[in-house]
This record gives structure tokens, sequence and C-alpha cells, in this order.
């Protein structure tokens, strides 16, 4: 099993998501929850092409925080 971060950012219309440790791996959706959605597919989707490919499946080394400012 691997566990990759996902950013989800408000756009004007919809929603978009990509993660850091996977360059180029992008997904939209109307929804928060489907943006995840469509970025799981796209991860999986990413992932069977680095494989055919024989290009190794980076690690996942990326973390998130939220600072709290008072």
């Amino acid at each position: 099993m691997k566990k990759f971060l996902i950013v989800i950012e408000k756009a004007e219309s919809n929603y978009s998501a990509y993660s850091p440790d996977l360059p180029g791996c992008i997904a939209t959706g109307s929804t928060i929850e489907e943006t995840e959605k469509n970025m799981y597919e796209a991860i999986e989707f990413h992932i069977e092409g680095l494989v055919e490919d024989n290009i190794p499946v980076p690690e996942s080394t990326s973390v998130a925080e939220y600072v709290v400012l008072q």
C-alpha cells in the first residue's frame, strides 16, 4: 500500500488537485469529494503508466501541516 499527499484547491468554478510527489498527476471536479475521487483514479492511472514504462514509483515524502496564527 502506498500513501500520497494530495492538495485540493478551489478554482473559479471547480476544484483542482495535485500530488507533490507525482509531478504531472492532476485532477479536477465540481466538488471536493468528486475531485478527491478523480485524483484517486488519476494516481492509479499514473502509477500504472510508470510501472508499464519501468519507471520507479516515487516514494511519498511530502507532508502537510496547518500553521495557526493568533
